[in-house]
């Protein structure tokens, strides 16, 4: 007697022992044989030495409490004869199992996983101790208790989730099982389905091929749709975990299909899946009928042609759920594992009636469905269209034959146990024909062994193998469904083994269009643009511009470009920034250029004059020795402008240091002088007759060139501190808009070392200025007094404006421009001023009134201070008068006399301002 075997610790998702026993004594009555060779209620038996198992979908799920559906022709009737056609080419076979025959017990899992459990207890009846001693016999002997056959392994089932149901169970009593069809990865777990083994590749295989087509067209926003079940969601999420792994492809919507869907369930998908129109493509792991159903209601939804289906090798090459929606289909890519049509079988199967077939006890059912006709004159009805069966049909002539996808695997499941027990034979009875001791029972986990070391040609010549978890190696095949000249099939695109190989130009989209569709959820940035991902979704972003001084980096960031760049008109990379000086051409430098040009002209031009008449007395008068320092000065302002606008380098940054502050210190020191000279001479004159110190010409020139001397002496020390070089500025024109952003070439002189620069000489035009108020009041007939005071006064006026101009616009994108035309032409005018109000009206009496450059009547220095101080102390306003010549005479004969005590005359001629 068969004990069972000692109970291991549950794991997660097996059956307690104890309740799988209560289930089989409960279902022991339900399925009892009724002898050797008949028919069992939805199970085939054929006797053998050794007996087989099997497990087909031979009908559809039943519905409204039905258990079974409709026959399913392909499926289930294809796979099943495939099974027995295999057992007959293995019992006729004199080298495979030589003097054994391997009979079988098939049953019919009607698509149902439930279902599906209870027919399988069927094969564990064997290993079941029956109680008998309740049972009395009517002549008082011993009770014959008929045991059913033995099962030593199981072929199926197709369904990952009829599998994993029945492995649960076929593993307490180690029966192995080996599946022509369970792909669900779940399955390839070896601590719990140890006693499962499969000719087929799991969805693991089957998820990576999907998502290596998904991302060779360039999708990466796709939808999943799965049946309710082990095999359906277990593909599913190998999909999404493989997609996750590779990276690049996101999931739109994962959409479930109930195991029993309600009426309108599949419209309430296909709306789902319309709520993403970017996600065109659909991963289907879902069975044959959902799959019908699904492409019906997007066909009733008016959505021929959006979606994009790929399909698992549920739906692989099949024809029955594209039956009348082939244009709803066209496009689709499906994956089948790599198989070949088996001609024996397809002899074997077209050869088949009802005669030479009475042991597949379906087979009669199938025939009413394949021809459309009933067997039985009574259940042809008058006007259903239905015809009596003549048994003259023959399949594949009176009807449409095709192999299903999945029979070279039901072959090779079968082969693949009887090589196992040929090799288990072999080792436990070498020599013996038919069975020894041994194998009587024959021991599952010892057969196990046997089937995991298999390694042989199947029945289409590829090998059969299984790794360490009872795995088939991934072979598959690329289909895609078209439609040409207006015959929809199915054709080979490409295939996958550990690899994709996808010939694109043989694909063909809905409407015969070459062009493959997209399904992305968002398109590609433009160059210069950066992706902001959707949170939890890679493939969702939004594009922004790296705006600004900013480039794209890479694609998810934009960095800012280095102070000395901007990006290019694209925004990918950066480039230099131009450099920009004030161009000779430019409108802001002819302007000061000129200006400057004709004042240097001018000054030349006096120069010119007063060397030429250096002896008369006009330019005596004027303070020779001063003058021409004075017109240095002015010379070296307009001169500066060439340096302002001259491409700055160290040279000209350093000579612009010396000289921009240096000509205005020059021209203000020597008219300070002046000024201060008037202011003493008049103070002392309504003192004392005697003369003030340091009024001769040397004594001027000594106090002129010191104040100058100060300016020299800061720009030295600035040398010292700060060396003088060119810098490229590229604060100055860094615009808003890059594109417009330039750099300015300039000598590192900021704003405030500018105001420094020339802050000495406002210092002398200032104090010059208050010197010139303090004379506001001597004759009019007096030398330089009233020129020096409106030349001050215009030169004030000119450097107000100039600070606001100036200041005012250091936010200006012409700052340069405007800064450096409005400092050269602030200088030049003050240059011009000086040399308009001081010398040209002294040039053009020495040109074209020489008869007014005549010497005065020389008077002692006795009589010309009496009459100075007379004239102050009884007529304090007689310095007002236009001929007041007595203070005019004082102050030139004081103003460059080098006195003598014995000295009593002093000639106008001689001494002058």
């Amino acid at each position: 007697m068969f004990q069972a075997p000692a109970r291991r610790p549950d794991r997660g998702g097996r059956t307690p022992l104890p309740l799988l026993l209560l289930l089989l004594c409960s279902s022991l009555e339900a399925a009892k044989p009724k002898g050797p060779g008949q028919t069992h209620l939805n199970s085939i038996r054929i006797d053998g030495d050794i007996s087989l198992g099997g497990l087909f979908p031979v009908h559809a799920r039943g519905h409204d409490g039905k258990p079974c559906g409709e026959l399913k022709k392909e499926k289930g009737i294809h796979r099943l004869e495939a099974m027995l056609f295999a057992l007959d080419r293995i019992n006729n076979d004199h080298n495979l199992l030589p003097n054994i025959t391997l009979g079988a017990r098939i049953l019919d899992t009607c698509s149902r996983d439930t279902h599906a459990l209870e027919q399988s207890l069927t094969f564990v009846q064997a290993l079941i101790e029956k109680d008998g001693t309740d049972v009395k016999c009517a002549g008082g002997g011993a009770p014959v208790i008929t045991k059913p056959e033995r099962v030593v392994g199981v072929i199926g089932a197709s369904s990952s989730s009829v599998s994993i149901m029945v492995a649960n169970i076929l593993r307490l009593f180690r029966i192995p099982q080996v599946s022509y069809a369970s792909t669900a990865p779940e399955l390839s777990d070896n601590t719990r389905y140890d006693f499962f083994s499969r000719v087929v590749p799991p969805d693991t295989y089957q998820a990576q091929a999907m998502v290596d087509i998904v991302k060779a067209m360039r999708w990466n926003y796709v939808s999943t749709v799965a049946s309710e079940g082990n095999y359906g969601e277990s593909g599913v999420d190998a999909f999404i975990q493989k997609s996750r792994e590779d990276g690049g492809v996101c999931i739109s919507q994962s959409v479930k299909i109930p195991r029993e869907p309600k009426q309108g369930e599949f419209d309430k998908v296909i709306r789902r899946l319309r709520e993403n129109p970017n996600a065109r493509v659909v991963i289907l792991f879902a069975n044959e009928d959902d799959i019908k159903r699904l492409l019906h209601a997007a066909k009733k939804a008016n959505q021929t042609g959006h979606f994009i289906w790929v399909g698992s090798d549920s739906w692989g090459s099949k024809i029955s759920p594209v039956v009348h929606q082939e244009e709803m289909a066209e496009g689709a890519v499906t994956i089948l594992p790599k198989r070949q049509s088996i001609k024996g079988f397809d002899r074997y199967f077209i050869s088949r009636t009802l005669e030479n077939n009475r042991r597949n006890i379906w087979f009669a059912e199938f025939w009413e469905n394949n021809f459309s006709c009933k067997l039985s004159r009574h259940a042809v009805k008058k006007g259903s269209g239905l015809k009596k069966c003549t048994n003259q049909e023959r399949i594949g002539k009176d009807s449409n034959y095709e192999q299903e996808g999945k029979v070279q695997f039901v072959i090779d499941a079968v082969y693949a146990m009887a090589h196992a027990l040929h090799n288990m034979h072999l080792e436990l009875c070498p020599g013996k024909v038919g069975l020894c001791a041994k194998m009587d029972p024959i021991n599952g986990t010892h057969l196990l062994r046997h089937i995991r070391r298999l390694n042989f040609s199947g029945i289409a010549g590829n090998p059969v193998l299984f790794n360490e978890n009872g795995d088939a190696p991934g072979r598959y095949e690329i289909y895609q469904y078209q439609i040409q000249n207006q015959t929809a099939d199915y054709k080979i695109i490409g295939h996958w083994t550990d690899q994709l190989h996808l010939n694109v130009r043989s694909m063909q989209w809905p409407g015969g269009a070459r062009h493959t569709p997209s399904s992305i959820c968002s398109l590609p940035c433009q160059p210069g643009e950066r992706k902001k991902v959707v949170k939890g979704m890679p493939c969702c972003w939004h594009c922004e511009r790296c705006d600004g001084y900013q480039y794209q980096a890479d694609t998810f960031t934009c960095k800012m470009c280095r102070f000395d760049l901007r990006p290019s008109a694209n925004h990918t990379a950066c480039v230099p920034i131009p450099i920009v000086k004030l161009e000779w051409s430019s409108p802001w430098a002819v302007f000061p250029v000129l200006l400057a040009v004709v004042g240097i002209m001018a000054t030349v031009f006096v120069v010119a004059t007063f060397v030429r008449y250096n002896d008369t007395p006009i330019v005596k008068a004027s303070g020779r020795e001063l003058s021409y320092v004075l017109l240095t000065g002015i010379f070296l302002c307009y001169a500066t402008t060439f340096l302002m606008i001259s491409t700055p380098d160290v040279g000209i940054c350093s000579l612009r240091r010396i000289f921009l502050g240096l000509g205005m210190s020059i021209s203000y020191a020597a008219l300070l002088t002046k000024t201060n000279r008037i202011y003493r001479i008049f103070e002392q004159g309504s003192m004392s007759v005697s003369a003030p110190r340091l009024i001769s010409p040397a004594s001027q020139l000594v106090i002129t060139f010191t104040l100058a001397s100060v300016q020299l002496l800061g720009v030295c020390i600035w040398f010292g501190v700060d060396p003088s070089k060119a810098i490229i500025d590229y604060e100055d024109q860094r615009t808003s808009n890059p594109a417009m952003a330039r750099g300015v070439l300039k000598c590192d002189i900021s704003d405030l070392s500018l105001i420094c620069l020339l802050g000495y000489s406002m210092l002398l035009m200032v104090t010059c200025t208050i010197y010139a108020i303090k004379t506001r009041g001597v004759p009019e007939t007096f030398n330089e007094a009233k020129p020096i005071g409106f030349t001050m006064y215009t030169t004030c006026i000119i450097w107000l404006a100039f600070i606001p101009i100036f200041f005012g616009t250091s936010q200006s994108t012409e700052k340069m421009y405007i800064q450096t035309t409005t400092l050269t032409i602030s200088v030049s005018l003050s240059a011009s001023v000086s040399l308009g109000l001081l010398y040209m009206p002294k040039v053009y009496v020495v040109l074209f009134h020489p008869e007014q450059n005549v010497p005065k009547r020389s008077r002692s220095l006795k009589a010309v201070v009496t009459a100075a101080t007379m004239s102050n102390k009884f007529n304090p306003k007689a310095g007002l008068r236009p001929n007041g010549e007595a203070k005019t005479e004082l102050c030139e004969s004081l103003e460059t006399q080098t006195f003598s005590t014995k000295q009593t005359y002093i000639s106008y001629s001689n001494h002058a301002i």
